[in-house]
This record gives structure tokens, C-alpha cells and sequence, in this order.
């Protein structure tokens, strides 16, 4: 079966527009250069819909100065042959002019949420990812989109504003795909070296080295001690342990799911990773 390629929101509507009254619709928003994590994403929306559409766009408003946007790879030949053989029926790969027009003024304020930890370190970034998840949610009318885990501040945030905004569409994590050694796939894991590469194991080696602590702080200084022994090779940006709902450092007390999170740049590259923890007679697993 082949898909159907969708430039802006007419071929979508004509799209959409054909399927039967009643099918269940998922979508997977990306920025393009697919690998296996998106592919387990496709799967995970095939297993809960009858259609899955699959958006591309290399979203502007979510890089800031001085971030890759310019470089961001763009492969949309060899992902439309991953959505091809995930059984994608949708594509839709618009260009940003037809995305947002040449006059946009209203975005989505991400708050204080989107303000701390990865906020922190991109201003305005989350602002531009709900603004743009949003008017997919309005032209696509998925009844589920599915979101990867590993951008866990992302997938807290949209799960945020579908609750504020009362917006109609199940919201679905699905767990980090990772490489044998451990290294989250990444689009961006393209730009590494071969020696850059072995330098961001630090990141997943210091996830599962705070795994194995109990407490928040032995937690935090465990992880941390991986990172500082890889200072020479990465330059830490943060390592947090946080309340998922709202990103907020937890304490001693704390009892209940919470966020391993690290971002690092290894080389000219930025990367995050994260584990979900569960403190207080825990079962541990990777994000």
C-alpha cells in the first residue's frame, strides 16, 4: 500500500476527508529523518487507530538563535519509505509557509512549566512546540497522537495543554528506543562522530547509575558523578530529578513516579535523555 503525501492543509482535508465516518485516526507528529524510535511510535499508533498519519516539518518556532535549525536533517525521501513500510496512510509535509502563513501572530504560552530544566536552556522553545502540535491537532483531528518518551518535558507539556485547553485527543508516551549499548536514538545522534559518539554514553551510563539509588540525593549524586567523569569529552547542561507533572525538583520526601533528565553537548551536539523512576519501593525502568 502506498501513502498518500499531503502539502498543505486542502490535501489534507481532501485526504482525511475520504476515510470512513467512524475510523479511528492517530497521528505522529515529527521533524522528519525517521529512525527506529519513530518507527516503534508508528507502530504503537497502528496498534490504537485504524488510520495513523504521520506529519514532517521541520517546526521554526521551536529553535531559538544559535540552534540547528539551519542543519536539522532533512531526509524526506528516506522517510517516506519508513512510512511507507510502517503502513502510514498520511503523510503530511507541509512547508512553513503553509503551515503558519506570512502573517501569524497568536502562539501557545507553554507557562512557567515550560520555563524550567530544558525550558531554562532554550527559551521559548516549548512555545513553539505546542503551537505547532496544536494546529496539527486542529487540521489533522487525530483522536490520538503518540509522542516519544524521551522528550519527556514535551510529552508532560501537550498532555498539559490538552487538559487546559480542553482539547479532544488521547494522548499516548511511548517508551525511548535505544541503540544495544544504551544511547537513545536520536535524529541529531547523525551529527556525532565516531569518538563523540562512545563520549555520549555518559549520558545513559549516568541514568542507570542513579537508578540504582534509593534516595533523591544519592540519586542525583550518582548520576552526577558519571557526568563530571566525562567532563573532558561533554559539557553538562543539567541533571534533574523531577515531579513529571510539573517539572519541578522533588525532595527527600517525595514517593511516587519521578524524571531522571540530563542534557549534555557532546561535540557541537545537544542531546537529552531521561529515566522515569518510581521512589518509594520502586520498579525502575529507562524512559
Amino acid at each position: 500500500m502506498d501513502v498518500t503525501v499531503a502539502g498543505d492543509r486542502i490535501d489534507l482535508a481532501k485526504a482525511r476527508g475520504e476515510w470512513p465516518a467512524g475510523e479511528r485516526v492517530a497521528l505522529v507528529p515529527t521533524m522528519g529523518a525517521l529512525h527506529e524510535g519513530h518507527r516503534s511510535l508508528m507502530r504503537e499508533a497502528r496498534a490504537r487507530a485504524d488510520r495513523v498519519m504521520v506529519s514532517i516539518f521541520v517546526n521554526p518556532l521551536q529553535f531559538g538563535p544559535g540552534e540547528d535549525f539551519s542543519r536539522y536533517p532533512r531526509t524526506f525521501d528516506a522517510d517516506l519509505e519508513v512510512c511507507r513500510a510502517e503502513g502510514v496512510d498520511v503523510v503530511f509535509a507541509p512547508s512553513a509557509e503553509a503551515m503558519y502563513g506570512p502573517d501569524r501572530q497568536v502562539s501557545v504560552s507553554s507557562g512557567a512549566m515550560g520555563e524550567v530544566v530544558e525550558g531554562a536552556s532554550r527559551p521559548g522553545h516549548f512555545d513553539g512546540v505546542l503551537t505547532v502540535v496544536l494546529k496539527l491537532f486542529n487540521l489533522v483531528q487525530p483522536h490520538v497522537a503518540v509522542f516519544g518518551q524521551k522528550d519527556a518535558q514535551q510529552l508532560a507539556l501537550i498532555r498539559r495543554m490538552v487538559r487546559d485547553l480542553d482539547v479532544p485527543v488521547e494522548i499516548v508516551g511511548a517508551p525511548t528506543v535505544r541503540e544495544p549499548d544504551g544511547l537513545a536514538l536520536s535524529s541529531r545522534n547523525r551529527y556525532l562522530s565516531e569518538a563523540e559518539r562512545g563520549s555520549a554514553l555518559a549520558l545513559s551510563r549516568s541514568l542507570r547509575a542513579g537508578a540504582a539509588e534509593s534516595a533523591p540525593s544519592r540519586i542525583l549524586a550518582a548520576a552526577r558523578a558519571v557526568l563530571d567523569a566525562a567532563a573532558a569529552r561533554i559539557a553538562l547542561d543539567y541533571v534533574v530529578l523531577v515531579d513529571p507533572a510539573t517539572f519541578t525538583p522533588v525532595d527527600e520526601a517525595y514517593t511516587g513516579e519521578a524524571v531522571l533528565a540530563v542534557a549534555a553537548k557532546v561535540g557541537n551536539t545537544r542531546l537529552i535523555d531521561n529515566m522515569v523512576l518510581t521512589l518509594g519501593g520502586r520498579e525502575d525502568h529507562v524512559g
